[in-house]
C-alpha cells in the first residue's frame, strides 16, 4: 500500500478515462427492450477496439466483461437475455486494463422514466460517494472514508452493504487496502498522499443483507429492495483527493 509514481498515475488516469468513456456509452444504451447481453456485447467491442483488457474475469473468473445489476441486484448481476424494463434501475460497473494499468467505475442510471423514490435512491448512491471521497486525504485512515459514506446513507433512511468492499488500484484490480462501503472513522490503514483507491458504495432502499443466486455471482437484497452504487478511483490528495479518468 503505497503512493504510486508519476508514471503509474498517468497510465491508471488513461485507463480510468477509457472506463468512464464506457460506461458514458453504456448509459445512453440502456433503455427499454434492450438486452443487458447488448451491454455486454458493446463493451467487449469497445476493450476490443482499444486493445484494452476485460479483468473482471481475468482476475476473479466473473463471466463478461461488466456487470449489470438491475433492480434489486446489489452487485455482480451477469448480463444476459435480460430485457430492461421502463421504471428500471441499472446499476453497471465496468473494469478493464490498458498498457498494463487497470480502470474502474460505476454508475446507476435510470431506465426510462423512474419514481421520486427511485431518484433519491441514485442520489443518496452517489452522495455517499462523493462524502467518502471528501474523507480520502492524506492523514485520514480508511474508516474515516467507510463512516463518510455509511453516514450520509443512513442519516437518510438507506442501508449499506457489507461485505463487498472498494480496494486500492494499480496495475492489478484488486489491491491494497480493502474499503468497506460502512465503518468506524479513525480505523484502518492510514492514507497516504498518491495512494490510488476506489470509493464505490452500494446503497439498498430496505435491508442491507443480501444473498447469492445460484449462479455463484448474482448479489441481491433479502428483502427485495432495490439498490444503487457508484463508482470512482480517486488519488488521495494533501487536501482533497481527485477522480481519476474525469474531466
Amino acid at each position: 500500500m503505497v503512493a504510486v509514481t508519476k508514471l503509474d498515475l498517468a497510465g491508471l488516469q488513461r485507463a480510468n478515462r477509457v472506463t468512464n468513456q464506457l460506461l458514458r456509452e453504456l448509459a445512453r444504451m440502456a433503455r427499454p427492450g434492450i438486452t443487458t447481453q447488448a451491454l455486454d456485447d458493446h463493451a467487449q467491442a469497445f476493450l476490443a477496439a482499444l486493445g484494452a483488457e476485460p479483468v473482471f474475469h481475468t482476475e476473479a473468473g466473473f463471466p463478461a466483461a461488466i456487470n449489470t445489476s438491475v433492480n434489486d441486484v446489489v452487485v455482480h448481476g451477469v448480463p444476459g437475455p435480460y430485457l430492461l424494463q421502463e421504471g428500471d434501475l441499472l446499476s453497471i460497473d465496468a473494469g478493464l486494463r490498458l498498457d498494463g494499468y487497470c480502470g474502474d467505475a460505476a454508475v446507476t442510471v435510470p431506465i426510462g422514466a423512474v419514481g421520486s423514490e427511485k431518484r433519491r435512491l441514485m442520489e443518496t448512491a452517489k452522495g455517499a460517494m462523493r462524502a467518502g471521497i471528501a474523507a480520502a486525504v492524506a492523514g485520514n485512515r480508511v474508516g474515516d472514508v467507510s463512516h463518510a459514506m455509511q453516514a450520509h446513507a443512513e442519516k437518510r433512511g438507506y442501508g449499506v452493504v457489507r461485505g463487498f468492499v472498494g480496494h486500492g488500484l494499480g496495475k492489478r484490480m484488486h489491491e491494497e487496502p480493502i474499503v468497506p462501503f460502512a465503518g468506524d472513522a479513525g480505523t484502518g490503514d492510514l492514507l497516504v498522499e498518491g495512494l490510488v483507491i476506489t470509493v464505490e458504495p452500494a446503497i439498498t432502499e430496505g435491508s442491507p443483507e443480501w444473498t447469492t443466486d445460484a449462479d455463484g455471482w448474482t448479489i441481491r437484497t433479502v428483502d427485495g429492495g432495490w439498490a444503487a452504487q457508484f463508482e470512482h478511483a480517486v488519488v488521495v490528495g494533501r487536501r482533497e483527493a481527485r477522480i481519476l479518468g474525469v474531466a
